[in-house]
C-alpha cells in the first residue's frame, strides 16, 4: 500500500499553454503600462485602477487555460488535500479524515442533457469528498476501483439511479487478470 495517493486531472493540452502565455503576457503589459503612466493623485489612482480591470480579466482567462485540480491523500496520517495548480503555483490545505468508509462512482446529469461521472470518497459518518469528475465511465470507475483497493474499502457503483450495487472486487480482479493474460 502506498502511503500517499494522488488523484489528478489530466495535464492541460499542449496547445493551451501558448494561449495562456499570450493572455498572461497581455495582462503583464497592461500592468506595466498602467504603472508607467501612474500619477500619484486621486484621479491618477482611479485611472490606474480602471486600467487594471482588463489586466485582471486577461489574467483570469490565462488561469482558466492552465488550472489543474488534484487530490493528495496521505493514508498514514489519514489526511487529504485538494489542490489547485496554476503552473508551478499550488494552493490547498490538508484536512483530516477519521474513517474511510467507501468509494462511490455515480453519474451526474448536466444541463445540456449529457452526464459526467464522479468519484467520491465517503468518510467520517456520511461526509464525502468529490475526488474526480470525468465524462468517461471507464476512467472514473478505474480511479474509484484503484482508490478503494489502496484504502482497502468497499466500492459502490451508483451510476444507475435507484439501483446501486456494491462491487465484488475479487470477481472484478479475476476479470481484469483474464483480460490481461489474453
Amino acid at each position: 500500500m502506498n502511503s500517499e495517493i494522488i488523484v489528478s486531472e489530466n495535464d492541460r493540452p499542449i496547445w493551451q499553454m501558448p494561449i495562456a502565455a499570450l493572455f498572461f503576457s497581455a495582462a503583464t503589459l497592461i500592468i506595466l503600462l498602467a504603472l508607467y503612466k501612474l500619477e500619484f493623485t486621486e484621479k491618477g489612482l482611479i485611472i490606474f485602477l480602471h486600467r487594471l480591470e482588463p489586466s485582471i480579466a486577461l489574467a483570469s482567462i490565462g488561469v482558466g487555460f492552465t488550472l489543474t485540480k488534484s487530490i493528495h491523500i496521505d493514508i498514514k496520517s489519514s489526511k487529504f488535500k485538494p489542490t489547485l495548480a496554476v503552473g508551478p503555483l499550488k494552493f490547498g490545505t490538508w484536512k483530516t479524515i477519521k474513517n474511510y468508509e467507501y468509494v462511490s462512482v455515480f453519474h451526474q446529469p448536466l444541463k445540456d442533457g449529457s452526464y459526467i461521472f464522479e468519484v467520491n470518497l465517503w468518510y467520517d459518518n456520511n461526509k464525502h469528498f468529490n475526488l474526480y469528475e470525468k465524462d468517461n465511465y471507464k476512467d472514473a470507475f478505474l480511479i474509484g476501483y484503484d482508490l478503494s483497493e489502496e484504502l482497502n474499502i468497499d466500492l459502490l457503483d451508483a451510476t444507475v439511479p435507484n439501483d446501486f450495487k456494491w462491487i465484488d472486487k475479487e470477481e472484478w480482479k479475476t476479470k481484469i487478470n483474464e483480460v490481461s493474460t489474453k
